[in-house]
């Protein structure tokens, strides 16, 4: 297992355009119930998984971005980790979850990927398109750090593998797992190679959370990417990777230039994804207030995005500014890390909420208590050209 590309991915500037995400575009950012999420409540915040911590996610979906139904079974996927007194330490334990979602709520289905399978120390964000011809799952995910090291890096690396999908007594199984293969590598030029040995959430450099996307205009897939700029003189260096798949081999991928730079303004561009809609592609990804650069405007956390008329560009910022919808002022660490689901449904994870003006900083008696861990309500977009409200 653990097969590796034998060189780095190629970098191609064919059709290249890099849109900034600058700091002119973000001073202006309102506040405005259109963009507000609704404060979470103690009833929002029901655990899917008794004992465990949960956080970013994502349906098992077809090729056109739709959530697949396997078997009558809506299934996703979730970072997981066992409660730790510092729910900051989730991060260095994180695994694949499977659940359910049904009307009655999530059912648990334990670890996706066998012990020991990783090629990283942990497993962290991406993707997972299913073949129903093939009855197969294609996961796409960031494997951080090492199977094996003795101590925890943030390493950062990209990988895929595919398994077969049954069901037994009516729950869904997972086998058969092909190995692992890295399918893109940082041309260490554009985009920064991440091999950090130590870091912390916010501050580390970038290269994960592959989400595909396939182009309905020409069946091209695409995986989008977190990234850094190697060739940046700010510490916040944030960007919007892309690469797309040759013809005919999907474990053989170019690298092409960002689609999104956030040079001098903000360090993570998290979990970035597609979504193509009345003839637009509409580009979204998370952010927090404390990844955006001291010295410029700094917006709240939220799902930001843009839309363009091509998958590679240019992009204009969604509602002029790239706010799409921010924590309510009164509880700005309620929730983190959203997903736009192709119904503009769209799904996040209860972070630090209740916390009535307090500060979770120093304090991991008071982050336990109030870290969620487990799905954020979910809620509705309006989308109508270059504006995105949340539909209430």
């Amino acid at each position: 297992m653990g097969a590796e590309l034998k060189k780095p991915a190629r970098l191609s500037d064919a059709a290249a355009t890099t849109t900034p995400w600058a700091a002119s575009f973000v001073a202006p950012a309102p506040w405005s119930p259109a963009h507000t999420i609704a404060q979470i409540s103690n009833g929002d915040v029901s655990k899917a998984v008794d004992k465990i911590d949960l956080w970013d996610s994502w349906p098992i979906q077809n090729a056109d971005g739709s959530t697949a139904r396997i078997a009558g079974h809506k299934l996703w996927m979730a970072l997981a980790a066992p409660y730790h007194p510092d729910p900051t330490y989730r991060h260095h334990h994180a695994r694949i979850r499977l659940l359910e979602r049904n009307a009655a709520g999530w059912t648990d289905h334990g670890n996706l990927l066998p012990d020991g399978f990783s090629p990283g120390s942990r497993e962290w964000a991406g993707s997972a398109v299913y073949d129903d011809a093939a009855k197969k799952v294609t996961l796409y995910f960031t494997a951080a750090g090492r199977r094996g090291e003795e101590a925890t890096t943030f390493e950062q690396r990209i990988f895929m593998t595919s398994g077969d999908v049954s069901l037994n007594g009516g729950a869904p199984v997972f086998n058969n797992w092909s190995d692992p293969i890295e399918i893109l590598q940082a041309d260490d030029d554009v985009y920064l190679k991440v091999d950090q040995a130590e870091g912390e959430p916010g501050k580390i450099k970038a290269f994960r959370d592959p989400a595909y996307f396939k182009d309905p205009a020409d069946g091209q897939d695409y995986l989008l990417f977190t990234g850094s700029l190697k060739q940046s003189r700010s510490d916040f260096n944030g960007a919007i990777g892309i690469a797309k798949a040759e013809r005919g081999n999907s474990g053989s991928w170019t690298l092409l230039a960002p689609l999104i730079s956030a040079d001098h303004l903000n360090n993570e561009l998290e979990r970035p994804h597609l979504i193509a809609r009345n003839g637009s592609y509409y580009l979204f990804w998370s952010t927090q207030s404390s990844t955006f650069a001291p010295d410029g405007p700094v917006g709240p956390n939220g799902l930001y995005g843009m839309v363009a008329d091509h998958v590679r560009g240019p992009y204009r910022s969604l509602n002029g500014t790239g706010l799409v919808a921010a924590n309510p002022p009164e509880e700005p660490l309620q929730a983190y890390s959203w997903l736009v689901l192709d119904n503009l449904e769209v799904v996040g994870f209860v972070d630090f909420w209740g916390l009535n003006g307090r500060s979770v900083d120093d304090n991991p008696k008071l982050a336990r208590a109030q870290f969620g861990g487990t799905f954020a309500p979910f809620f509705r977009l309006n989308l109508e050209g270059d504006c995105a409200e949340i539909d209430r």
